[in-house]
């Protein structure tokens, strides 16, 4: 015979209602201690009757049981209580941020010349003197700038300078040392000169006589 489906509701009848009570509390209680053993867990198990009449089954002891329980429950407490206040404080932090943020957006909208409209005229000079003291900042960043490009301009001129002079120098020697080189060109040439020897044959009396150019008649 198949049984059919039990629906989960309270049964009227006092006396069905005691037998499926005495049944499914033994069941309950066959099935922790089954639990216990098989799986090496600490259980407890605590069932009162419509009448007020305790069941109980425990693994080891159902009072030690319920104070790891208690001490449980009080650290997942203490870990949700702290947890929340993190997040409460993160929360407040997110939000201060977020009023820094649009506080910082409104005074840089101001600094560009916008939302000037409902400013009152002490915010305006607040504005006016902190967009001087800006400029003066810029101004000096804008000196110190120039005088170090001036000062590595000053440095290279004196290093072009000192290549110009080393140039100078050696073109110099080279110019005094050209004129000597002339000189001596100018001796050798004088001296080829001098040591060529006449070689052509003269046929007749020596100079100083008549020389014969013509057959007497």
């Amino acid at each position: 015979m198949v049984r059919g489906k039990t629906r989960m509701r309270r049964i009227e009848n006092p006396t069905n209602r005691q037998i499926t009570f005495c049944k499914r509390r033994n069941g309950i209680l066959k099935k922790a201690f089954e639990l216990s053993v098989l799986c090496d867990a600490e259980v407890a198990l605590i069932v009162f009757s419509p009448a007020g009449k305790l069941y109980e089954f425990a693994s080891s002891s159902t009072l030690e049981t319920m104070e790891r329980y208690r001490e449980y429950w009080k650290d997942v407490q203490v870990d949700h209580t702290l947890e929340e206040k993190i997040i409460q404080h993160l929360k407040e932090d997110a939000a201060e941020m977020t009023k820094k943020i649009e506080a910082m957006e409104v005074a840089k909208r101001r600094l560009s010349g916008e939302g000037l409209e409902l400013c009152t005229n002490e915010e305006l000079q607040q504005i006016e003197q902190q967009l001087e003291r800006s400029m003066s900042k810029v101004r000096s960043r804008k000196m110190q700038v120039f005088k170090k490009q001036v000062g590595q301009f000053k440095e290279k001129e004196k290093s072009l300078e000192a290549e110009n002079a080393t140039l100078r120098e050696k073109l110099g020697i080279r110019r005094s040392q050209e004129p000597s080189e002339e000189i001596a060109m100018a001796a050798s040439t004088n001296s080829r000169q001098d040591s060529d020897v006449e070689t052509e044959l003269f046929i007749g009396q020596p100079l100083g006589r008549i020389k014969r150019t013509q057959p007497l008649k």
